[in-house]
C-alpha cells in the first residue's frame, strides 16, 4: 500500500472538475470514487478525472477515505449490499482477501496488460483489482540549496553517509540530521525496511512477509543492532513528528535528511531544489501501487468500468505523469514525460537490481499496527530493541 494522508473517516469531498457545483444537469451521470488522497496529491489525479468527464460528459465524485477507515466501514456496508463508492482504492491485501465483493475486470485488465509493469490482483481466474499508479521509497531527501550552502554531497558508502549525519548535525539551527515523519506510524517503518533492505539484502525483506525468518533472528537483530539503533542513540533521527508537519519542518531547514516515497515531490514549493539518495549499499527500494477495485454492489458498473479502462489507457497514464508526484505503471511511456524531481526518482528506480513490496503493507491485518507502534516505542527508546522484536514475532 503505499501509505496514505489523513482524513478524518467518514469525510466525504465533493469536487466536481469538469462541471460547476449546482450546475449539473440531473441527466449527467454520476461516478463514485473513493481516493486516499488529499491536497496536492488529489490536484496531481484531477487532470486525468477532468480528462474523462470531459470524453464521457459524466462527473466524479470524490470521497477521501484513508485504508484504515476503509477496513472498519467497508465489511458493513458491503455485508447489507451497499457501497459508498463505485471505484474504491484501497490496500492490495485487502482486495486479495475479499475478492468476492469485486466485479470482475478481466476484461478491462486484458486489453492493457501487455503494457503494464505491476500484477493484477487475481483469485480463482477473476481480477479483482487493478493498478493504477505506482509509489516508490527511493531514499533520503534534502535540499540541493542547503547541500550547496554547507557544502555537503549525497554519500557512496555507509561511512560518508555516517559523515554526513555528523556534518548535518553540527549546522547551527538542525536539531537532527534526519526527521522522523509520524502519523498512524508508517513513515517509520518505510526508513526501517529501507535499512532491512539495504543492509540484510532484498531476501530477507520477501523473508519477512512470508513469515520465513523471525524478527528475532540474527539476520534481523544485526541490521537493527548495526545500524539502526547505533543511529537512534547517536540523536541521528528526531522523535517521531506528524509527517506532514515533518516536511514543512524538515524543508526549512530544522532537519537536514527526510526519508519519504515520491509522493513528496507535490508537497514541497520548489520540487527543483529537490535531491534524492538510496542509502550507499541499496540494490532494491521498495514499490506499490496504488490499486483500486469495482464492488459488486455499485449501480453505476459500466461506467466504472469505463473509468477503469480510461486509468489505464495510454492517454489516461500519460496525464498522470505529467502531473507527477507518481510513476505510472505503463512501460510505453518514456520518462521524459515525468517533471524533472520525479525523473530523479524513476532514474533511482532503474538503478536498482530489483524492487520489492511494502513490507507492512503486504503482511497487513491485525499484524500492521503492531509494527508501527512497536517501531514508534523504538525511535524512543531503542534499548526496547529485544522486546520489540519479540513483540512482532508474537504477533505474527
Amino acid at each position: 500500500m503505499r501509505k496514505v494522508l489523513f482524513i478524518v473517516a467518514a469525510t466525504l469531498i465533493v469536487a466536481s472538475t469538469g462541471f460547476a457545483a449546482g450546475a449539473v444537469e440531473e441527466t449527467v451521470p454520476t461516478l463514485n470514487v473513493s481516493v486516499p488522497w488529499s491536497g496536492e496529491e488529489l490536484d496531481q489525479f484531477r487532470p486525468v478525472v477532468e480528462a474523462f468527464e470531459q470524453r464521457e460528459n459524466v462527473r466524479i465524485r470524490y470521497l477521501t477515505y484513508r485504508a484504515e477507515d476503509l477496513a472498519s466501514v467497508l465489511p458493513a456496508q458491503f455485508q447489507a449490499g451497499q457501497t459508498l463508492a463505485d471505484v474504491i482504492f484501497m490496500w492490495d491485501w485487502w482486495i486479495r482477501e475479499n475478492p468476492q465483493h469485486a466485479i470482475d475486470l478481466s476484461e478491462v485488465w486484458n486489453r492493457h496488460e501487455a503494457n503494464i509493469v505491476p500484477p493484477a490482483i487475481t483469485t480463482g481466474g477473476k481480477v479483482a483489482g487493478v493498478p493504477f499508479t505506482m509509489v516508490a521509497k527511493p531514499g533520503f531527501w534534502y535540499r540541493e540549496s542547503f547541500f550547496d550552502e554547507h557544502g555537503l554531497s549525497e554519500p557512496a558508502s555507509w561511512d560518508e553517509f555516517t559523515e554526513l549525519l555528523q556534518q548535518i548535525g553540527g549546522i547551527s539551527g538542525v536539531q537532527n540530521p534526519i526527521a522522523t515523519g509520524n502519523g498512524v506510524g508508517w513513515p517509520i517503518t518505510d526508513v526501517t525496511e529501507h535499512f532491512l533492505i539495504a543492509y540484510g539484502g532484498p531476501q530477507l525483506q520477501l523473508d519477512l512477509i512470508d513469515g520465513a525468518v523471525d524478527w528475532q533472528s540474527s539476520r534481523v537483530r544485526e541490521v537493527f543492532e548495526n545500524r539502526i539503533v547505533p543511529l537512534l542513540e547517536a540523536g541521528a533521527f528526531s522523535d517521531p513528528i506528524e509527517w506532514t508537519q515533518a516536511v514543512e519542518l524538515w524543508w526549512t531547514g530544522d532537519y537536514g535528511l527526510y526519508f519519504m516515497g515520491n509522493w513528496i515531490t507535490g508537497m514541497v514549493d520548489d520540487a527543483g531544489d529537490l535531491g534524492v539518495f538510496p542509502l550507499p549499499e541499496a540494490t532494491a527500494i521498495v514499490t506499490g501501487p496504488d490499486t483500486f477495485f469495482i464492488p459488486q454492489y455499485s449501480d453505476q458498473q459500466e461506467l466504472a468500468r469505463r473509468f477503469a479502462d480510461f486509468l489505464l489507457s495510454e492517454e489516461g497514464q500519460r496525464i498522470r505523469a505529467e502531473t507527477g508526484g507518481k510513476l505510472i505503471i505503463r512501460n510505453d511511456i518514456p520518462s521524459s514525460v515525468y517533471p524533472e524531481p520525479d525523473q530523479a526518482v524513476a532514474a533511482v528506480v532503474a538503478g536498482m537490481e530489483t524492487t520489492v513490496p511494502d513490507l507492512d503493507d503486504t503482511i497487513g491485518g491485525d499484524w500492521q499496527p503492531t509494527f508501527w507502534d512497536q517501531l514508534k516505542l523504538l525511535w524512543v527508546q531503542p534499548d526496547q530493541l529485544g522486546d520489540v522484536l519479540r513483540r512482532l514475532d508474537q504477533a505474527r
